[in-house]
């Protein structure tokens, strides 16, 4: 798929722990929002750059990058 089409895959945000990886990829999957979640974990580097850049990206269609930012924002909102 070519770069710039409305499916294809941006990066959206940084996510900053396992806990809310878990969190928002369970709530993009009850909405049934294609995405695709990458840690930054690096096991030559035992994780250093997860305390550096955060736990990992979440990627997804441009069309839902709203949706995804504001899941992300209530979900930073609350205390687990």
């Amino acid at each position: 798929m070519e770069s710039g089409q409305p499916d294809s895959f941006i990066k959206i945000a940084v996510l900053d722990s396992a806990v809310e990886s878990q969190l928002v990829c369970s709530i993009l999957d009850e909405r049934n929002i294609a995405y695709i979640a990458k840690s930054y974990h690096d096991t030559a580097y035992d994780g250093l750059f997860q305390v550096q850049k955060g736990w990992g990206e979440v990627c997804a269609p441009i069309v839902h990058q709203d949706e995804i930012l504001e899941i992300i924002h209530d979900v930073r909102g609350k205390n687990f």
